[in-house]
């Protein structure tokens, strides 16, 4: 086997088959006459468990930002997806929710998100994606580098099941592997300088399970949610509860260093009642049916390659979604920032034309923009846990942190200012729209409206799920 190959004219590479990877090959075939998908997996036919995919069995979120960027890619895929039994949601009317600051309101819809197992969501992508005759899969085949130079890369190096290694050619190669992405060692081994990183860790582990709702909850009823402090020098401690197809609830509970979750089916509803800063999901999962064990992840650091930075990037080569910034999966941006960066790989191909000289690098730059945007929103709060730096929140980490919690109390008695936090969580929109005069006034006003005393359930709601 060579170990370079002569880039093909027209032909792309995705590593990685889940939603960003096969978003992006949907992208790319937009130009490219040919774009194969590598992925470790055997992937399964539909909506199923697999391998390399174990924060499937955790809770997700599409916030309505990443909806509008997935639609743009996949004309349709929303409706596909509620047919497959997804629900759209709108925000923040059906989201009950406990912030540190106090009990939201459930203000009118200004976003929405779409909620679905993740099995189900990539298993509705991938078949949509693959229904495009230029798009191949090449399942059960792993990665082992890059071919070609620092300069220009020239196709990838896979080995098979049978271990037969080839290297398949390619003129454009998008690296969409996730957490585990071996981008930074390949680079490397190109001769290319390291690329500096940033990770905060909260030390966070989650603990989810699936269970049946009540027969009156299996349709209508909102996400609930139980946020921590984390300046409240205790353990921080979260809940979600978040209904997905077949009326079933997907429970997802968090804690970081020294509050974690267990593994234990028997102790999953304790802590829901007595770990959390209110018992609310404990008291609804005591009226729902368990239909699975627990299932526990520790991998949730924070961490963010800024590739964008190198003094030199070669040709022929990008890196999007989580191998470009992996997040804390609590916050929900993942899914929508990678879908947006992958939209963005689409409109600068679009711009300056498949091979253009110094496409790559533009393309690396361009993709980076949506990260920001979500790595503020994740670590914001993930940076006051003991051990999460090694020196702490720095002066700006401080300074954000304490106009955002005044922000956040204004927005639990301001509607309004409810919507501008609501547009950048969603990622509709910037940061920037919370640092207007008008919203800066509100916040140094504060509330309008005083605090809730208890979760903001309808009485019709309370009657479904059995509580008072």
């Amino acid at each position: 086997m060579s170990a370079r190959a002569t880039p093909v004219a027209k032909a792309a590479v995705v590593l990685g088959a889940s939603h960003t990877g096969m978003l992006t090959a949907r992208a790319l075939a937009e130009f490219a006459d040919r774009v194969v998908v590598v992925d470790r997996d055997v992937l399964p036919d539909g909506p199923e468990p697999r391998r390399g995919l174990p924060q499937a069995r955790h809770a997700h979120m599409l916030w309505s930002g990443g909806v509008r960027a997935v639609e743009e890619l996949l004309p349709g895929i929303t409706d596909a997806l509620r047919s497959a039994g997804a629900h759209r949601l709108p925000v923040t009317t059906d989201v009950v929710a406990l912030s540190a600051q106090g009990w939201f309101r459930r203000w009118p819809e200004s976003h929405h998100v779409i909620l679905a197992g993740r099995d189900l969501l990539d298993a509705t992508i991938r078949r949509e994606v693959l229904a495009d005759p230029r798009i191949e899969l090449i399942g059960g085949a792993e990665v082992l580098g890059l071919t070609g130079t620092a300069t220009d890369v020239t196709g990838v190096r896979i080995r098979a099941r049978d271990k037969r290694e080839r290297t398949v050619a390619a003129a454009l190669v998008v690296d969409a592997t996730g957490r585990g992405s071996g981008a930074p060692r390949w680079l490397a081994a190109l001769g290319l300088p390291a690329v500096e990183r940033r990770e905060v860790d909260s030390g966070l582990v989650y603990a989810s399970r699936l269970y049946r709702a009540p027969d009156q909850a299996r349709d209508g009823f909102p996400v609930v949610s139980v946020q921590p402090d984390p300046r409240a020098g205790v353990p921080g401690r979260t809940g979600w509860l978040v209904p997905i197809e077949n009326g079933r609830w997907i429970a997802t509970l968090s804690g970081t260093r020294g509050g974690e979750p267990s593994a234990a089916n028997d102790d999953f509803l304790r802590f829901a009642r007595e770990g959390l800063r209110h018992p609310l999901i404990g008291d609804l999962l005591a009226h729902a049916e368990p239909l699975s064990d627990v299932s526990v992840t520790r991998a949730t650091v924070n961490r963010r390659y800024f590739y964008e930075r190198l003094p030199v990037w070669p040709g022929n080569f990008a890196v999007v979604g989580d191998a470009l910034a992996a997040f804390n999966p609590i916050y929900g941006q993942g899914l929508a920032a990678a879908a947006q960066s992958v939209r963005i790989l689409r409109d600068v191909i679009r711009r300056q034309g498949w091979g253009a000289p110094g496409l790559s690098p533009r393309v690396q730059k361009a993709v980076a923009r949506p990260v920001g945007a979500a790595w503020d929103l994740a670590i914001g709060q993930d940076v006051f846990y003991p051990g999460a730096t090694e020196n702490g929140p720095t002066l700006r980490d401080r300074l954000v942190a304490a106009y955002v919690d005044r922000l956040m109390r204004t927005a639990t008695g301001n509607g309004r200012v409810a919507r501008r936090v609501t547009d950048v969580t969603s990622l509709e929109r910037g940061a920037e729209v919370l640092l207007t005069p008008a919203v800066l006034l509100a916040a140094a006003i504060g509330p309008l409206r005083p605090p809730l005393t208890g979760p903001p359930l309808t009485a019709k709601e309370r009657k479904a799920v059995g509580i008072p």
